[in-house]
């Protein structure tokens, strides 16, 4: 039996995606097989398609670090047949086949069965870039921040994990302020929960080793400049969740905040993360920090889509969550 999937492959210099026909003798090796109804596109997975990054581990691959399906056969007496599940992280679509395939065979420690309150397609609405702002948060609040602290910041806003950031954190009560570069997309911001939106280039970051303190904590996906004025303007004793690069990895700052104001900077990895933590998250997504419904924009597309969409994110193009259908 053969079926559809998108595969990235090396062809002289370049290194490209497309859909082809293949068949379960061509998966990566595991012991849960799962028939995938949705997937999702993050960063990674454009740097992976557009080969902009150096993302797989070897070629040709199946792309995709999400999915969620129904498990059709298991190995493991953890998963059985019909279940609803989704994986995001660990190696899919790094080094082992990803989400971007009608069937998709996965190690079981990986698998997460999905929480009742979730459906596959809200799996994967949060998919790895909700994942990584409810962790963000998650971390957080392990590190005492609370409702009542003050503002908390949200950079790279309209992003996926931006977006899904601010509807998570209003949901539970926090007043969040958003920082964007697009400032067309401050209704949208404002329409997610932010009480206000900065613009990049609209204000200035200063360059003293401290600034005014101005939030209870803060969700980072730019990193570089950005971060490093975080840093500097976090209030004492808040914390930095710190989750992107879209500005760059350097990051030049003092050690003044973090001794003079005991600031947290917190490094959120999303890929590796342990799965008693995980579970314990995908559990919060449900029952607590997602909205009754979604006010993220929300894009259904195809695998045949993946192609024009990565373009465009890697362009800054995009705006909110991708989610690709594949049954």
């Amino acid at each position: 039996m053969s079926f559809q999937a998108y595969r990235v492959s090396q062809e002289g210099d370049q290194i490209k995606g497309h859909v082809c026909d293949i068949d379960f003798n061509d998966l990566t090796s595991g012991e849960v097989l799962i028939e995938a109804h949705f997937s999702s596109i993050n960063y990674k997975d454009a740097l992976a398609g557009t080969g902009r990054g150096k993302i797989m581990k070897s070629l040709p691959l199946i792309g995709g670090i999400d999915v969620s399906g129904v498990v059709v056969e298991s190995t493991d007496k953890r998963f059985i047949k019909g279940e609803n599940v989704l994986v995001t992280g660990y190696d899919l679509g790094v080094g082992h086949d990803g989400g971007y395939a009608h069937f998709v065979r996965v190690p079981a420690d990986w698998v997460v069965k999905v929480p009742a309150n979730l459906s596959l397609n809200d799996a994967m609405v949060v998919g790895t870039a909700g994942f990584t702002a409810a962790l963000a948060i998650f971390r957080l609040e392990q590190n005492l921040l609370n409702k009542n602290m003050g503002k908390v910041v949200v950079t790279g806003a309209t992003g996926g994990v931006g977006s899904l950031a601010i509807e998570f954190l209003h949901h539970l009560g926090y007043e969040v302020t958003a920082i964007t570069g697009k400032k067309s997309e401050s209704d949208y911001l404002k329409l997610l929960g932010a009480k206000e939106v900065w613009v990049r280039g609209e204000f200035e970051m200063g360059e003293r080793p401290l600034e005014k303190a101005l939030w209870a904590g803060a969700i980072d996906t730019v990193g570089s400049g950005v971060l490093a004025w975080l840093t500097r303007t976090v209030n004492t004793h808040g914390s930095i969740a710190s989750c992107g690069l879209a500005a760059g990895i350097d990051l030049h700052t003092t050690v003044m905040p973090f001794i003079l104001r005991g600031i947290n900077l917190l490094g959120i990895d999303s890929v590796a993360c342990p799965m008693k933590t995980r579970l314990e998250v995908w559990h919060r997504i449900a029952n607590t920090m997602k909205p009754d419904q979604f006010k993220t924009s929300i894009k259904v597309i195809t695998l045949n889509e993946l192609n024009s969409v990565f373009e465009q994110m890697m362009n800054g193009k995009t705006i909110g969550r991708y989610v690709v259908k594949i049954k």
